[in-house]
C-alpha cells in the first residue's frame, strides 16, 4: 500500500571493541526499539561449528552448520544484557571470547553462510524501530536504513576494553595478545571479498577512543531525533 513508511532502522557498524554493543543496547532502550546483535549470530555459528568439530576451512560443512544451528535471544534476569542461546545452550559468555570472535570472522567470510543468516537478520525489523549492531548492517543488510553510524576506536583502547570485560568474566588474557588478535581481525574484516568492514555511505563516524559511553550515546540519539 503506497504511503506507508518503512520501519525505521538505525545501523551501528564498527570493529570489535569499538563499544557498538553497549551503545546499541542503551540506544535501543532509550528509543524503545528492538535490538539486533548481528555479531552474536556469527559468533554463535562459530561456536556451534567448534563444538561440532567442524573444520572452519570447509565452507560447505560450515554452511550446513549455520543452517542447522538454532539461535535465540532472551533478556538476562537483571535486564542488563541479552543472553544468546545456541542449540539450547546458553553460550553468552563463550561466544564473547576472542577465540570465538576469530571463528566468527572466519565463518562470516563464507558467502553461503552470510546468505543463510540474512533472512534471520531481516526478520528483526519490527515496529516501532530497530537498532542493528554489526559490521555490514548499513552497507549490506539494511542499506535503506535512514540512520547509520560507524563507531570505532584505536586498537590499543579496544584491547584495554576487551581485557577488562574478559577479566571480569574470569578469563585469563593479556592486553598485548588481545591487541594482536584485534589488529589481525581488523585486517581480515576490512579486506575480505564479501561485505568488507567499512563505513556505509553517509554514515555518522564516531571515534570513541576518548569518549565516555554517555557522550557516544548522546551523539547517536541526536542523529535519530534530528529527523523526528
Amino acid at each position: 500500500m503506497s504511503g506507508i513508511q518503512p520501519i525505521p532502522v538505525l545501523t551501528i557498524d564498527g570493529p570489535s571493541g569499538s563499544g557498538k554493543g553497549t551503545v546499541s543496547r542503551i540506544v535501543a532502550e532509550q528509543l524503545g526499539w528492538h535490538l539486533l546483535d548481528s555479531g552474536a549470530l556469527y559468533r554463535a555459528v562459530g561456536f556451534a561449528a567448534s563444538m561440532a568439530d567442524v573444520d572452519l576451512a570447509d565452507a560447505e560443512a560450515v554452511t550446513r552448520c549455520a543452517k542447522a544451528t538454532r539461535i535465540t535471544f532472551k533478556p538476562s534476569p537483571d535486564g542488563r544484557d541479552t543472553r544468546v542461546i545456541v542449540n539450547g545452550h546458553d553460550a553468552s559468555d563463550e561466544i564473547r571470547t576472542e577465540t570465538c570472535g576469530a571463528a566468527a570472522s572466519a565463518v562470516a567470510a563464507i558467502p553461503a553462510v552470510r546468505e543463510a543468516l540474512v533472512a534471520k537478520q531481516l526478520s528483526f525489523r519490527k515496529g516501532p524501530g530497530l537498532v542493528a549492531d554489526g559490521r555490514d548492517m548499513g552497507t549490506v543488510i539494511f542499506p535503506d536504513a535512514p540512520f547509520k553510524v560507524f563507531l570505532t576506536a584505536s586498537p590499543a583502547e579496544r584491547a584495554k576494553r576487551r581485557h577488562k570485560q574478559l577479566k571480569e568474566k574470569g578469563l585469563s588474557v593479556t592486553i598485548s595478545g588481545l591487541q594482536r588478535e584485534i589488529e589481525a581481525r581488523d585486517e581480515r574484516d576490512a579486506n575480505r571479498s564479501v561485505a568488507p568492514l567499512k563505513p556505509a555511505e553517509g554514515a555518522l563516524r564516531v571515534d570513541s577512543t576518548a569518549l565516555p559511553v554517555e557522550q557516544v550515546v548522546a551523539k547517536v540519539i541526536a542523529l535519530v531525533c534530528a529527523d523526528r
